[in-house]
């Protein structure tokens, strides 16, 4: 594996959770990495900002540029970008893993919240990847990485939250569709879903505490994320990837390391069946 130092690395969504895990992983092998979020200031209730993230990367062996951002605001993405750009000059991959949930029915839905989810998951998702492609074109392995599930169309995946799953397979079909329009300029683009829950603020909210401790933790996704991207960017593109079986197909074999409780039965996420 030839290894990400040097290399730029925009991740949105990067002040906890998977995208700071990615963010850790990835600054190991003295990558840059562009830390993105809402988050400048503590939160009261949730850990990590841009900038504590940022001191992280730094400790961890990378470079870090700490940008507030939003996804939502398509000038303040395209002027992050630019920035990255010309501060590491160059971009070698963008990681979309900003996203917005809320497990309810269509009644049970404010249009607020529709908006939210499709404006962060989907048009986020798009939005970012638009303004990185052009610096993608020019790197010598470039990947645009989703954290968004397989195209699984099965009702059951709609009936109990049908906002949400639209707004998450809509970051999974900007996956579909660019892998094809960038296959002739060698940009590789890849979704990453996890097999099982992963132990996130997110999870913690919308899941019982069970749940929780099913889980793995976020190390899986960033160790599976980091393997991607260290893939040929010409040959490995347009797939759904799963955590398990990309780490499997790297030789690792011991998965208890990344339990929340060793032992404990694993709850399958959700759009797998």
């Amino acid at each position: 594996m030839a290894g990400l130092k040097g290399k730029t690395i925009f991740i949105t969504g990067a002040t906890r959770g998977i995208g700071r895990e990615i963010a850790l992983r990835c600054a190991r092998d003295g990558a840059n990495i562009v830390v993105t979020g809402k988050s400048a200031e503590p939160h009261p209730r949730l850990p990590g900002t841009i900038h504590s993230v940022a001191k992280e990367v730094e400790r961890a062996g990378g470079t870090a540029l700490a940008l507030q951002l939003d996804v939502r605001d398509a000038d303040a993405v395209a002027a992050a970008v630019e920035r990255a750009a010309d501060a590491f000059s160059g971009l070698d991959g963008l990681v979309n893993n900003a996203s917005a949930i809320s497990l309810t029915g269509t009644l049970e839905t404010p249009v607020k919240r529709l908006d939210l989810m499709l404006a962060v998951n989907l048009r986020g998702t798009f939005v970012c990847s638009q303004a990185c492609i052009p610096f993608l074109r020019k790197a010598a392995n470039p990947h645009i990485l989703t954290l968004s599930p397989p195209l699984n169309m099965r009702p059951r995946w709609f009936k109990d939250h049908v906002a949400y799953t639209m707004a998450k397979y809509g970051m999974s079909m900007c996956t579909l569709g660019m892998a094809e329009e960038q296959r002739v300029h060698g940009i590789a683009v890849n979704s990453l879903w996890p097999r099982t829950t992963i132990a996130t603020a997110a999870i913690e909210v919308n899941f019982p505490e069970a749940i929780l401790r099913a889980s793995r933790k976020p190390a899986i996704m960033a160790d599976a994320a980091y393997a991607i991207l260290n893939r040929d960017s010409r040959r490995a593109t347009g797939n759904f990837y799963i955590d398990e079986t990309v780490l499997r197909e790297e030789g690792v074999t011991d998965f208890d390391q990344y339990a929340v409780t060793p032992g404990t039965g694993l709850y399958t996420d959700l759009f797998l069946d």
